[in-house]
């Protein structure tokens, strides 16, 4: 059982788990449903962390009384560390092949080579390799 639990709004359940698999190539966690992907929709970040991607109408339900963002509001930036500022390029590059973005290009910055890309529903996610210590 994980530990801990992110979730995002989504739009399209096929659209969202096709690119987070497409990109990053995170595993389905659970039994299909009718229509071929897990109910509720999760992928597994790690051992102890799992994605969940909802969509925003039953996001909005669970929250209740608090408002959800609006589309295109970043409220968070998730992050994601790779080996090498060629692995940066080509991830921002897997991103833009799967219908995301690339919001911030490749470029070295004091703590590391870096970018920021969103996923098709607007979710930030900073690509980052380390700097050489």
């Amino acid at each position: 059982m994980s530990r801990f639990t992110i979730a995002l709004p989504i739009a399209d359940r096929h659209r969202a788990a096709t690119f987070y698999r497409e990109t990053l190539g995170l595993e389905l966690v659970g039994t299909p449903a009718d229509d071929g992907l897990p109910e509720p929709l999760l992928l597994r970040l790690d051992d102890e962390v799992l994605l969940a991607l909802i969509p925003a109408d039953g996001l909005a339900w669970v929250l209740g009384e608090q408002p959800l963002a609006a589309p295109g509001v970043t409220e968070c930036l998730l992050g994601v560390t790779v080996d090498t500022a060629a692995d940066v390029d080509a991830l921002a590059d897997r991103v833009r092949g799967a219908g995301g973005s690339v919001v911030r290009a490749p470029a070295a910055q004091a703590w590391g080579y870096t970018a920021v890309c969103t996923d098709p529903d607007g979710h930030a996610w900073q690509i980052t390799a380390a700097a050489a210590s």
